[in-house]
Parts: C-alpha cells; structure tokens; sequence
C-alpha cells in the first residue's frame, strides 16, 4: 500500500470511552470506541496537530448533528479520501506497465504474421 502501513486494533465492539478534549479552547467530553480514538489519534499524527487540534478542526467543518458524529464522518472520510488517492496512485504506476505488455503482444503478434 504505497509503503504507509494502516494499524488496525481489536477492541471490544461495544465499548465506549470517555475522554476530554478542547475544542477551540473549550474542554468537552467526547465518548469514542477504543479504535476511534485509535484513527483520531493516528490521523492527528500523520496531519501533524495534537488530536484537540484536530477535533477543532472537524467541529468547524461539521455537517453532521453533533460532535461525536462528526469526529466518526470524519474518520471514515479520512481514510476513504487516503484509499481513493492510493488506488489512484497504484493506476498511475501500473499504467506504463500495462501499456508496455500491450506493446510487447503487438510486437510480438505483428512478427508472427
């Protein structure tokens, strides 16, 4: 995958957790399952902002009805925008592959007849 490896962990499907943040320097609660706050955090990182940053940044953009939703819109946003921009990027670099096999099977076609 491009070299960036996505780390999944298994968490109890059902678990919420609690956890304070400051959102555009107000503290609030949000309540997250273990492996969003897992994808928060791992997107904090590779955007290079603390996660109350970030999570400031997602309420100002939110479309959905409250916080806790937004963060999880944005999660899945997140990484199906990074899937899409791979897959992208892996058609750009198989492109001239394929194209010179087709090459080579012309070539070897026109020299057959």
């Amino acid at each position: 995958m491009s070299g960036v490896e996505m780390h999944v962990e298994t968490h109890a499907p059902s678990s919420l957790v609690m956890r304070n943040v400051v959102v555009a320097g107000l503290r609030t609660s949000v309540r997250l399952e273990p492996l969003m706050w897992d994808a928060l955090r791992e997107i904090a990182a590779r955007e290079g902002m603390s996660v109350h940053a970030l999570v400031t940044r997602i309420s100002r953009q939110a479309l959905a009805s409250g916080l806790t939703s937004a963060i999880r819109v944005y999660i899945v946003e997140y990484y199906r925008s990074w899937l899409e921009r791979a897959a992208a990027r892996q058609v750009r670099t198989s492109a001239p592959a394929a194209r010179a096999t087709e090459r080579a099977w012309q070539i070897n076609e026109d020299a057959m007849t």
